[in-house]
């Protein structure tokens, strides 16, 4: 009689193997966790230039799943009587939103970790574009370190795209705003109130959140590779939904090494570093309500539908956290966190009781949702879904 768990690392691991074989994925691995305990996989390399390949242990960029971290710090200060998540922005930050359109006095705290204040998608800044979206931008700005106030202008540079609490649009600049928060509330700064809420309580000792001035990782890591630029000459202004494809560098040219690279515009969005094992315990902490008080967890997990929201499909978001859509799970409950950055892309996929996980790192952006769903599919034996 086959293993059923047997079978379904054999499954993931081929699913690793076809992301190198097929999805130009340099290097990915896959940490699971089931009835059987913990199992580690990898395919391709941590190193082009060397062919080193994939191990345990290595430090990653999380991304946007450091939202979470974000969200559980705000939502601790909420149970120890320091803020309330539905206090009005306007509070904490008098003006900073009443520019361009925004109202501080209607968004709140929840809409902000919710991406539901009607923020525009803080991605699709022209300053953004113009520093990073080809090659030769890249490389010329890679290096630089953004202070909170830019991140903060960022956030508002362009008008709201909804009203306050009527739908649901992913943005960066919301977290900024969080992160501003965090430290207007507390006096300290947000990567303190990081370690404090959420990293120290969970024992995280290979978990930090980058510092500014960083520009590389601890050992061991992998190296982080790009492919997805514009053409050199092309006006990021001039992207559109439609012509998109057309403005895209040859798909032929190498992968840039984006290892060495100021990570400081992510910030309370997502610039936490951690090990697949490390964010799984986090991940299985937040899930279960190992962190956080009843009021707050609940709170953490209230979703929200994301369709047409610049986010994961077939999903709903909470505060830095989201589930899958019962439909494509087949009735399977499933929750997650997920982020990517260029040249690192993490996601962690479980049950709500944390006992059954699987973590996922590429050393190269999202460029598809079609690696999470195999990945889901692979590890929960689901069937293949459609569209992505």
């Amino acid at each position: 009689m086959t293993n059923s768990v047997s079978t379904g690392r054999e499954r993931v691991q081929e699913m690793l193997e076809r992301a190198v074989a097929e999805m130009g994925v340099p290097g990915i691995v896959a940490e699971v966790h089931d009835d059987d305990g913990r199992w580690f996989g990898s395919a391709g390399v941590a190193d082009i230039a060397t062919g080193r390949p994939r191990q345990e242990g290595e430090y990653l960029h999380v991304g946007s799943a450091g939202k979470a971290f974000t969200a559980a710090a705000l939502l601790r200060l909420e149970a120890d009587g320091r803020l309330s998540i539905d206090d009005p922005v306007e509070k904490w930050l008098p003006g900073a939103l009443n520019v361009n359109g925004y109202d501080g006095n209607r968004i709140t705290i929840r809409h902000l970790l919710g991406n539901t204040g009607g923020l525009f998608p803080t991605g699709l800044a022209p300053e953004l574009a113009r520093r990073y979206a080809t090659r030769s931008a890249f490389d010329t700005h890679r290096l630089a370190a953004w202070t909170t106030d830019e991140l903060l202008e960022l956030a508002v540079s362009q008008p709201p795209v909804h009203e306050p609490g009527t739908a649901f649009t992913y943005s960066n600049g919301g977290y900024h705003l969080a992160g501003l928060i965090i430290e207007e509330v507390t006096g300290s700064s947000y990567e303190e109130e990081v370690e404090r809420t959420v990293i120290e309580p969970l024992g995280l000792r290979n978990t930090y959140v980058r510092p500014a001035e960083d520009t590389g990782y601890p050992e061991p890591h992998p190296r982080a590779y790009t492919g997805l630029f514009l053409k050199e000459g092309a006006d990021p202004t001039d992207v559109t939904s439609e012509n998109w494809p057309s403005m895209l560098e040859d798909p032929g040219l190498p992968l840039l090494d984006t290892t060495e690279f100021n990570t400081s515009w992510v910030w309370a969005a997502g610039n936490v570093v951690s090990t697949t094992a490390e964010i799984t315990r986090a991940f299985q902490a937040l899930t279960t309500g190992g962190l956080l008080p009843p009021a707050q967890h609940r709170a953490m997990w209230t979703m929200v539908p994301t369709e047409g929201g610049n986010w994961l499909p077939h999903s709903a978001y909470g505060l830095g956290v989201f589930g899958l859509d019962e439909a494509v799970t087949g009735g399977l409950p499933l929750r997650g966190m997920a982020g990517s950055v260029h040249g690192s892309h993490l996601f962690v996929v479980g049950t709500a009781d944390g006992e059954q996980t699987i973590t996922v790192h590429t050393n190269i952006e999202c460029t598809s949702w079609d690696i999470i769903f195999r990945a889901v599919e692979a590890r929960f034996g689901l069937p293949p879904v459609e569209g992505v």
